[in-house]
């Protein structure tokens, strides 16, 4: 049976996600493509060979001929949205964040259970890269001895809009270094502190956190939406026995005029493309089954991400150290 699915959005990450449904999901059909610029969604759909296009995303999740739905739109419409799919009993995978609310991100959960299933499966593609799939069983396997500390970067070009601020660096792109730091380690934060330095221009300099978990260990994360040479993610696990670290993703070298170059990507598409292959082949087994794939981002998890970036930010404006101070996790989510 096919699983009929509409993606909500068609900006570029709505456009990436039809193209996989269309392309490297057997077992799936892109059924619709919905974005408030009608345009948008029809140059989409018809790129893809979607069945049909729509501009009202609020009537999607009602739709008798759809299945499950992709949210890919604005981040202030991922909440809303993902209601409408709990009410309407359709499975759903939602680009970060859940919410930058954590307060919505609770009612969302309160929704689920009210409902008796797991319905938000959130788009925290990462969990499913090899880097980090490696990453944690080699923790698991015991190969790195108990974990001490986790290093991290996080680098983009530029930012993405002229108002971007170091307080949307902690909402809009440290939450994928929240999240898979979280997952890799098995283990929640404690406390948060947020630092910048100064820049000789006018652009959001880099945003420093260092972050205590309730375990005991030491997580740092550099977010810097202005490093200009390309985009840069690395990590580095360290254990009392051993390290882990991440290799650069470079499929060539040129060697020319007495010197070595590789190139970097502009983005995070190539970086990840098959860790999103990945996560939407279990969203679609999830959404054929019920059953909630093992590796992937819950709402809960979703919550999580939005109480530490809530509590960063208040770090960052205060310059002190902040208390992640999160509800008891609900059984709903163990």
């Amino acid at each position: 049976m096919t699983t009929r699915i509409a993606i909500i959005g068609a900006g570029l990450m709505g456009a990436d996600h039809a193209r996989i449904v269309a392309e490297d999901l057997p077992g799936a059909s892109l059924q619709l493509v919905c974005d408030m610029d009608a345009n948008r969604a029809r140059n989409v759909a018809d790129a893809y060979g979607a069945h049909d296009a729509d501009a009202n995303p609020s009537r999607v999740a009602d739709r008798p001929d759809v299945d499950a739905v992709i949210i890919a739109s604005p981040d202030f419409t991922h909440a809303p949205l993902s209601l409408s799919c709990i009410r309407a009993g359709k499975r759903v995978l939602c680009e970060k964040p859940l919410s930058q609310s954590s307060k919505e991100c609770v009612e969302i959960m309160q929704a689920e259970e009210a409902a008796g299933a797991k319905y938000i499966m959130l788009g925290f593609m990462r969990r499913f890269d090899q880097s980090y799939v490696e990453m944690k069983r080699a923790l698991k396997e015991g190969a790195l001895g108990r974990p001490l500390m986790m290093h991290n970067f996080h680098r983009n070009v530029a930012t993405p809009a002229s108002d971007f601020t170091g307080a949307m660096a902690i909402t809009n792109s440290a939450p994928h270094e929240f999240d898979v730091v979280r997952h890799v380690l098995g283990t929640e934060y404690a406390t948060i502190s947020a630092f910048q330095p100064k820049r000789s221009d006018s652009l959001v300099a880099p945003v420093y956190m260092v972050l205590e978990t309730v375990d005991g260990q030491l997580v740092n994360i550099e977010i810097n939406n202005n490093a200009a040479y390309g985009y840069d993610v690395r990590a580095e696990l360290v254990g009392e026995k051993a390290t882990i670290a991440m290799n650069p993703v470079n499929h060539t070298r040129v060697d020319s005029q007495l010197g070595q170059s590789t190139s970097y990507d502009a983005d995070w598409r190539g970086r990840y493309a098959e860790a999103y292959r990945r996560q939407n082949r279990a969203f679609l087994r999830f959404a054929e089954t019920g059953a909630f794939p093992d590796i992937a981002s819950s709402s809960w998890d979703g919550y999580c991400a939005a109480m530490v970036a809530e509590a960063g930010v208040r770090a960052l404006n205060e310059g002190r150290k902040m208390p992640v101070d999160m509800i008891s996790k609900p059984e709903f989510y163990a």
